[in-house]
């Protein structure tokens, strides 16, 4: 008799069920309601599109660096030099990371998206941006330890009020499984933008602007650390950043950034 009688706590979950059941249901006509009101636009220049990204003018402007590259700074090469050659660039200034990838050039389309995540707080471009930049970096991301955003001071991400890098990684975080770590690596220094400095200039900017406090440093000792960026212009940030990583015992430290400043003309179509 009592092994056919409901339990009550088997009773009350019934109505429970019932209740995220209707919820589930109404949250998902909510979002189908809202598709159909709202269709989905070009993250770049805000017309429609199907399905999320870019609409067709847009994807076609933007540049994306594919091989053959620099296999050291990931500078795209007009025509294929052979395997393992490396750019002058690489020879002649060699940085403090090993290796560098990015997504696309950065050039009209490109900038729109890092300005709109930057300094417009269109956080809803972080997604595809980060997803991009997970596919791009392939191969840095294989065997990393862990993803490090390249940290603001702490006045600047208040006035900000988020880091975009550390957004950007938080998608490749979801998407391919790697730790983001945006507590080991501080700017203890503040820093002027960056924006319109000469290549010494921003790389004395910067020198001795960050650092792994001490007490973290076994934190960081012996891993690969993947840096975490939107753009890479000289590169003296992301340098600085390496270094500080390095001096902290990291095995290995790349570079994955959604755009890069390319010099060198495109290639032909």
């Amino acid at each position: 008799m009592d092994g056919d009688t409901a339990s009550p706590s088997s009773i009350l979950s019934l109505p429970r069920a019932a209740l995220r059941a209707c919820r589930d249901t109404v949250r998902q006509a909510a979002k189908l309601a809202l598709d159909i009101a709202l269709p989905t636009l070009c993250v770049a220049c805000r017309e429609p599109v199907d399905g999320e990204g870019v609409c067709a003018a847009c994807w076609a402007k933007l540049a994306f660096i594919a091989p053959p590259y620099c296999p050291r700074l990931g500078i795209p090469f007009v025509y294929d030099p052979g395997p393992d050659m490396l750019s002058m660039e690489a020879i002649a200034d060699p940085p403090a990371y090993m290796r560098a990838r990015a997504v696309v050039r950065y050039d009209e389309v490109a900038r729109t998206l890092v300005h709109g995540l930057k300094y417009q707080d269109r956080t809803d471009f972080a997604p595809i941006m980060g997803r991009w930049m997970a596919r791009a970096g392939h191969e840095l991301l294989d065997g990393a330890d862990m993803l490090i955003p390249v940290p603001l001071h702490w006045r600047r991400a208040w006035h900000r009020r988020f880091n975009q890098s550390g957004a950007l990684g938080r998608v490749i975080q979801d998407t391919i499984g790697v730790k983001l770590r945006g507590d080991l690596l501080k700017r203890v220094r503040a820093t002027e933008q960056q924006v319109g400095l000469s290549r010494p200039q921003r790389a004395s900017n910067v020198q001795g602007a960050f650092e792994v406090s001490r007490e973290r440093r076994g934190e960081v000792a012996g891993r690969r650390v993947v840096l975490i960026d939107d753009v890479l212009t000289s590169g003296a940030t992301l340098d600085a950043c390496a270094r500080a990583l390095l001096r902290a015992k990291a095995a290995q430290v790349d570079v994955l950034v959604f755009a890069r400043v390319v010099d060198s003309p495109k290639p032909p179509i």
